[in-house]
């Protein structure tokens, strides 16, 4: 069976999104849309290695975007796009190539299948999908008709003949060209049609992102974690809340940093996609972790979440303890807690209380945090 290879073109600004990244690092159901369409083509079992291709400075997006999995290392890629594609086709040696915008994160196994097939009889082949609309020519004014039969929209992913397209390429005189089959095409190479599919739409504005959000939003279920955790007061002169340093006449005891707020969250979030807790993660017998940053284990369970193709609905804190007061710095907890969990702060709950005296808390002894948190993730099965 002939080796393939996928090519995901992720160069591109992505401007008529909006402001902010490009497109294809945006996140969509607490994923970026680059690793949708990664982890899409590298699951098929016919697709033996993926190359992707993103533009220059774009490395330390693109390390983020890919968190939680082992990505290829990235092509540069140039100014146009046919120089973007043209790059990573040099740096495949699979003998066909699946060609794709890194901004169609949906892409069916059966749309895969249907192309390799293809890839039996024709050095080329793309998805496309028939036009149901009217079409009409116009300049602000409605104009003539135009006769849609035998119109149809070309999607990606494209495939091809390694050899022969790179041969095309090699050959091109023209403009950019605006994908692939066009090449071929001017090269001599007959182009096969496949049936596409309406999920490989390609995003583009930002209500595409909507759509999409509310799509993958109704493949989702809803899961929900407990985490609690309790440490001791030792000597010192401030404590960490929440990822906020306060002010106090005494410290907490831990072998990190002792952030009994952010170490409730954590494993209420490890425990909402059942992967253990925060013992199993980070174990206080590892001298690595002496003293560090409880923000480091919140931010590896929302890895953990968005790797699962899950997201953050919501999180509830509450802090049991006597002192410090927690009022005044429950803002800024709130603000730390959503900034780390990549979530709007409304979607985040801070609060506190006593046990009347009762208890370790209540003699001060320690603080005590439980938090609840609920998480979205696919259906299994």
């Amino acid at each position: 069976m002939p080796s393939t290879a996928a090519l995901i073109v992720a160069a591109g600004s992505g401007s008529r999104a909006g402001p902010g990244v490009p497109k294809q690092f945006r996140r969509i159901g607490g994923r970026a849309v680059l690793r949708r369409a990664y982890d899409a083509l590298r699951s098929h079992p016919r697709i033996d290695e993926v190359r992707i291709v993103i533009g220059a400075g774009q490395e330390a997006t693109y390390r983020e975007a890919m968190a939680g999995c082992d990505p290829p290392e990235p092509v540069e890629g140039g100014a146009e796009r046919a120089c973007s594609v043209y790059r990573g086709l040099e740096t495949v040696t699979a003998e066909r190539v699946l060609i794709h915008d890194a901004a169609r994160p949906f892409c069916p196994p059966a749309v895969i299948d249907r192309l390799l097939a293809a890839l039996d009889t024709h050095r080329a082949a793309v998805p496309v999908l028939a036009i149901p609309d009217t079409v009409v020519r116009g300049d602000g004014i409605l104009r003539e008709i135009v006769d849609r039969e035998g119109l149809f929209r070309v999607q990606t992913p494209q495939a091809f003949d390694t050899r022969a397209i790179l041969q095309a390429f090699d050959g091109w005189r023209s403009t950019p060209p605006t994908d692939e089959s066009q090449v071929a095409r001017a090269a001599g190479i007959e182009v096969a049609m496949v049936a596409g599919d309406p999920a490989l739409e390609k995003l583009t504005f930002e209500s595409d992102f909507e759509a999409a959000e509310h799509r993958l939003a109704a493949r989702l279920t809803s899961r929900t974690g407990l985490g609690f955790d309790v440490h001791a007061f030792a000597a010192g002169d401030g404590l960490w809340l929440g990822g906020v340093r306060i002010p106090h006449d005494r410290a907490l005891r831990g072998h990190s940093d002792a952030d009994v707020v952010l170490h409730a969250v954590t494993d209420a979030l490890l425990g909402a996609i059942g992967e253990g807790d925060i013992g199993d993660h980070f174990p206080p017998s590892d001298p690595h972790w002496r003293g560090a940053a409880s923000s480091r284990f919140v931010a590896h369970a929302r890895a953990l979440v968005e790797a699962r193709g899950g997201r953050i609905d919501h999180v509830d804190v509450t802090l049991i303890c006597e002192a410090p007061r927690i009022g005044p710095h429950r803002a800024a907890m709130r603000t730390r807690i959503a900034a780390l969990l990549g979530i709007a702060e409304t979607r985040v709950s801070v609060k506190a209380t006593t046990t009347e005296r009762l208890g370790f808390t209540g003699r001060g002894e320690g603080i005590a945090a439980q938090a609840v948190a609920t998480v979205r993730l696919p259906e299994e099965g």
